[in-house]
């Protein structure tokens, strides 16, 4: 795509301050060649020139951080400038917690259009659970101002605050006739990086990672040690999903399969100090257990170094869809005013040698995110045998015991699985998240009686609860209100349409209501059946027991 001339004069203005300061902050000025230095002087007088010349008077904080995005724009898609506030966020999903009141959040239309913010689940232990907040309550007021129309900014700014201040809301709950007002004390809540870990059967462990962030290791071997005194004896890891992280925790979180001294990820740049190998230290808490690591597009970064040693040591079996292909490391630095930038410094090669970053050109992210669309789609029918042979001899690798594996664009699965693709009729209800939204609607009507009944009882309600005949057809017209056709009009979903679909339909509006009365966790066991991808690595445990025993 070709760079506006507009993005080139943001290079060349404003960035003058924060470069100056960065290149002393880092002490490299004295390293600086003499072209260098000229075209530091070149910024400078530009920045000069404009602050004091331009006919009207400039923002030059403004023009400093467009500067500084036209730079890395020139770079990678992977180097980048980081904003005060959104620095702030990032900071918060990766220390692994922030100061609030501990609710998740959705928001449901409300009168005259304005949005409600609505309690999704309350987190347990947390502020809102120990004043009796629950699921469903619809928070109207908080610190005696309106909450009507609030977006996700507006909550973040009045309900985050520092630990010890408290917060005063007013709630409406379904099937009370008058709002309910609470004092909330503000608390540390954390923010997990695995989102379940449970027993999938009597001797088959499940960990869901989300991200790779500052708590992930710990939050790991805790799970694994609750399944190990639960007689796990394999384990499948989903990091579907997951973006990335922290490379140190992809790298312990490694090291609990790996033997000591095994290779498990390398780093190679332009600067000695940036490169550097990490190898297994220590016996890990999953040395000789099965796995079968669950992966897709959207896996990436960490999860890549993750799925990339694991194969590579003949450790443990890949599943799912070829993965995002990530193999860049950024060094982060912090700049004066708590913005950041993020340097690629670095390469990142899995144990067998393979670079898994797929191709670039400079730094444009809509042409690089387009390609990575492209080669997805192209690979999306295929089985992992076929792409390896479509691959060129220099992008062939070999694992520990001599299995043929690939570089140059994602980790590929050992077995590849199909894409879940959904009818019409099922994407009409997935598009308009009316499952969802149903599910609320039977917990406003019936929430109390649901947790007296199932509240304490989470396995039973994972193993007899049922969407009964009479709720699935209140969910159909609730469907057919909001504007999908079922029936006999013409162009109108059929019972055929609709049956087909049905299994998947029940099990999404269970998974939904069992988040409002147990926790966000609760999701994954409703949802695993109708999970194709879980579903086809539960078959391929022999496969992962030869790994181990091979």
């Amino acid at each position: 795509m070709r760079k506006s001339r507009a993005t080139y004069t943001k290079v060349l203005v404003g960035v003058l301050v924060l470069v100056t300061g960065i290149l002393l902050g880092m002490q490299l000025e004295s390293a600086m060649s003499d072209d260098t230095r000229a075209a530091l002087q070149k910024l400078e007088n530009a920045f000069l020139i404009i602050n004091e010349r331009y006919v009207e008077e400039v923002d030059s904080g403004a023009l400093a951080e467009h500067a500084l995005e036209g730079m890395l724009e020139e770079l990678d898609p992977h180097s980048v400038y980081i904003d005060v506030e959104t620095m702030r966020r990032v900071e918060e999903d990766f220390s692994g917690g922030f100061e609030g009141i501990g609710i998740s959040f959705e928001f449901i239309e409300g009168i005259e259009g304005q949005d409600t913010l609505t309690v999704l689940s309350v987190i347990p232990g947390g502020p809102s659970e120990e004043v009796g907040l629950h699921s469903g309550d619809r928070i109207v007021e908080i610190d005696q101002q309106s909450a009507l129309g609030f977006e996700t900014a507006d909550v973040q700014r009045t309900l985050k605050g520092p630990r010890g201040t408290s917060v005063d809301i007013v709630v409406v709950r379904p099937g009370y006739t008058r709002p309910i007002e609470f004092t909330i004390v503000r608390d540390r809540i954390p923010l997990n990086a695995v989102d379940a870990a449970y027993m999938i059967d009597d001797v088959t462990g499940f960990i869901k990672i989300n991200r790779f962030s500052g708590t992930t290791h710990r939050e790991f071997r805790q799970a694994v040690d609750e399944l190990s005194a639960q007689n796990m004896q394999r384990l499948l890891l989903d990091l579907r999903g997951n973006s990335g992280g922290y490379m140190e925790m992809a790298v312990q979180i490694s090291d609990e399969f790996l033997p000591d001294d095994a290779l498990i990820v390398s780093q190679r740049g332009r600067i000695r100090e940036a490169n550097q190998s990490y190898v297994g230290s220590s016996r890990g808490l999953l040395e000789g257990l099965p796995v079968i690591v669950l992966v897709n597009e959207a896996s990436a970064s960490a999860s890549e170094i993750v799925a990339g040693a694991l194969q590579d040591h003949d450790r443990g079996l890949i599943v799912g869809r070829l993965t995002f292909g990530k193999g860049l490391v950024q060094q982060q630095h912090l700049l004066p005013d708590g913005s950041a930038m993020r340097v690629t410094i670095a390469r990142y090669y899995t144990p067998s040698g393979r670079l898994i970053q797929t191709p670039y050109a400079g730094g444009d992210r809509e042409d690089y995110m387009d390609s990575k669309r492209e080669l997805h789609a192209n690979t999306a029918l295929l089985s992992a045998q076929e792409i390896i042979d479509s691959v060129p001899d220099s992008l062939l690798y070999k694992t520990a015991s001599g299995r043929t594996v690939i570089g140059g664009g994602g980790i590929l699965p050992d077995f590849i699985t199909d894409i879940d693709s959904a009818s019409i009729f099922l994407r009409e209800i997935l598009s308009r998240n009316l499952a969802n939204t149903y599910a609320r609607t039977w917990y406003d009507r019936e929430g109390e009686a649901l947790v007296a009944r199932w509240g304490d009882d989470r396995n039973g309600f994972f193993a007899s609860f049922v969407v009964e005949d009479v709720e699935f057809q209140k969910f159909l017209e609730y469907a057919r209100v909001r504007g999908v056709l079922i029936g006999d009009e013409e162009g109108a979903f059929s019972d055929s349409d609709i049956e087909a679909d049905r299994p998947y339909l029940e099990a999404r509006i269970k998974a939904r209501l069992a988040v409002r009365i147990f926790d966000l966790e609760a999701f994954y066991p409703v949802m695993h059946p109708q999970d194709k991808t879980l579903q086809a690595a539960l078959k391929l445990w022999p496969e992962a027991e030869a790994l181990v025993n091979n």
